[in-house]
């Protein structure tokens, strides 16, 4: 199997020497996201207008490689105030409805940029 390297302008060019996402089979691992529009800004707002962007950086990467929500199967939610989880959790649940991947939640010191919050996902794709 070959790796595939996952990109689109619709979510923020990495900002390091890694891929937005890799392809490994039916398997697509997504970087962490954290709350920069495509255009490599971040968003304006607190935790609410953050986590919300990185959802909708999520959801392109996901979209590129021909994923969606419904195809997560693994989450990793990186948090800098674990005060802040209730506000996270309730916009998680909004972009994943009944739909549960497993998920881990991790209060860290830092982020990069100092932003509130970073998400990366593991998906399963159809096998073509």
């Amino acid at each position: 199997m070959t790796l595939e390297r996952i990109s689109t302008d619709r979510a923020p060019a990495a900002i390091g020497p890694y891929s937005q996402a890799i392809k490994f089979g039916n398997l697509l691992f997504t970087s962490g996201q954290i709350p920069l529009n495509p255009e490599g800004q971040i968003v304006e707002g607190g935790i609410a207008e953050q986590t919300h962007q990185v959802f909708r950086n999520l959801k392109a990467v996901l979209e590129e490689a021909g994923a969606t929500f419904e195809s997560v199967i693994k989450a990793t939610v990186f948090i800098k105030d674990m005060n802040q989880f209730a506000q996270v959790n309730e916009i998680y649940a909004t972009y994943f409805g009944d739909h549960k991947p497993a998920r881990s939640t991790v209060e860290v010191a830092r982020l990069p940029k100092d932003v509130f919050v970073e998400i990366e996902l593991i998906a399963a794709l159809s096998v073509e």
